[in-house]
């Protein structure tokens, strides 16, 4: 009798980790429209007026725009933190009892956010809504596991780089979502629900709610358990810290550590930029939903373009060295154009110079950290990198929402190109690695000789 065919997780795995930043980058467009919602229902006696008032006693200053971003990307920040600090749980816990139950409790966890998000007529619900789901948005460690399984050593970085298309993907995609999601003002069409906490952004919460739920029922119909029941329970790789002084710790093989404090300056820089665009796009140029959202669209497909196609024609022909230092070449001057934009086509010129910096360094920091590292170590090694990469998420945000909140719209942008510096310098010194050329990702495939 032949046994049944066992089914690929992979696109449900994708599904399931695009749904994950998607819930990150949907609100992206909304955030400053959210805010006045709230800060008008709520008056300045809830909980959103009386924090407002207090940031603004702080700064001495009466410019809420400035507050508001503040407020923007802590609410952001929070999100990510709670992705970075409960994804080693996750994990751990799908190490122990299975891939498949921690998958539908956190998508079903994550779905749920929505729900409360769809019927968020205070602010203090919609926190709520936000902290659940970046909780749970933490799976994406065990979706990463899950491709682990299925997939043989030769065929991992493939099964990896689906990972990084569907987060690529969730972020260029994200914004745009939620404001087509938007369009529809579900407080006015039914007015009669504004009684249960129904607002003007239950659009973009009913949709991101349909989405998640669809992904819990491809995990619950679709997902064949992909940890074997005696490898339950058995440490099969350096598990992921939550502790930033184990993460900067040295690494044995050379040119590791660099490459992995390059990789955190920058991203740091970048998810501050990232953080702070909605409010600077809104209160500077006068942006509203869909500007807002056309401008994510625009940074993403450049990223995606270039990751897409123009990396693997470059890489080979140069080396990903090369390609680092170029792309922080580009990022700076790049920041400091987006951070002094007083208009809308310097403001797209400047993040044309960010979307193709930024899609040459991370691919190319991911492929020096593969190439340093001997097979039987990649996947504790590449799980540190990533796991910085978390950590510069969940403080790039805050760290500019008070240099934005404090000082000016500009000033962010002005310190990340700034601290980009650093990473600029460090990457002339990282290792040429050496290597052996096979077919594979990025127009080749190399290992550590």
């Amino acid at each position: 009798m032949n046994k049944p065919v066992r089914r690929s997780p992979l696109g449900i795995i994708f599904l399931t980790v695009f749904l994950d930043i998607l819930g990150f980058a949907i609100i992206l467009p909304l955030l400053p429209d959210m805010l006045a919602h709230y800060l008008e229902r709520d008056g300045s006696d809830g909980v959103l007026g009386h924090l407002l008032e207090l940031l603004t006693s702080a700064s001495g200053s009466a410019d809420r725009a400035n507050v508001e971003a503040l407020f923007g990307a802590v609410l952001m920040g929070i999100y990510s933190i709670l992705q970075f600090l409960f994804a080693p749980f996750w994990g751990s816990l799908s190490d122990r009892i299975g891939r498949r139950p921690v998958l539908l409790f956190t998508i079903g966890g994550i779905t749920f956010s929505y729900l409360l998000w769809f019927f968020s007529g205070s602010f203090a619900l919609l926190i709520a809504a936000r902290l659940l789901g970046g909780l749970m948005s933490g799976n994406i460690s065990t979706a990463t596991a899950a491709v682990a399984d299925s997939t043989t050593p030769e065929d991992r970085p493939k099964g990896m780089g689906m990972v990084g298309a569907a987060i690529g993907l969730g972020f260029t995609l994200g914004p745009v979502i939620g404001w087509l999601f938007n369009l529809v003002d579900l407080s006015q069409q039914f007015s009669s629900l504004q009684t249960f906490g129904v607002n003007p952004f239950s659009g973009a919460a009913a949709g991101a709610f349909v989405l998640s739920f669809i992904n819990f029922l491809g995990v619950w119909r679709r997902f064949d358990e992909t940890l074997r029941p005696e490898d339950r329970g058995k440490a099969r790789e350096a598990r992921r810290t939550i502790n930033p002084a184990k993460l900067f710790r040295r690494v044995e093989f050379p040119g590791v550590g660099r490459a992995n404090l390059t990789y955190f300056l920058y991203y740091l820089a970048f998810s501050g930029m990232e953080s702070t665009l909605t409010f600077l796009a809104k209160y500077r140029l006068a942006f509203g939903q869909r500007e807002i959202a056309y401008l994510f669209l625009y940074l993403g497909l450049i990223m995606v373009v270039v990751q897409g196609g123009l990396i693997r024609q470059l890489a080979p022909i140069y080396g990903e060295k090369k390609l680092t230092i170029t792309g922080l070449a580009l990022l700076i001057p790049g920041l400091l154009v987006v951070g002094v934009a007083p208009k809308v086509g310097v403001l797209y010129l400047g993040l044309a110079l960010v979307g193709f910096g930024s899609a040459f360094i991370t691919p190319s920091l991911s492929s020096l950290v593969s190439l340093y590292t001997p097979p039987e170590h990649q996947g504790g090694v590449l799980g540190i990198f990533r796991s910085l990469g978390a950590l510069a998420r969940a403080v790039g945000p805050f760290v500019a929402g008070i240099l934005y909140w404090r000082f000016s719209s500009t000033a962010p942008y002005a310190a990340a190109a700034f601290l980009c510096l650093i990473p600029f310098v460090l990457a002339f010194w990282l290792p040429e690695p050496n290597r052996q050329f096979i077919s594979g990702l990025g127009g080749i495939r190399e290992k550590n000789s």
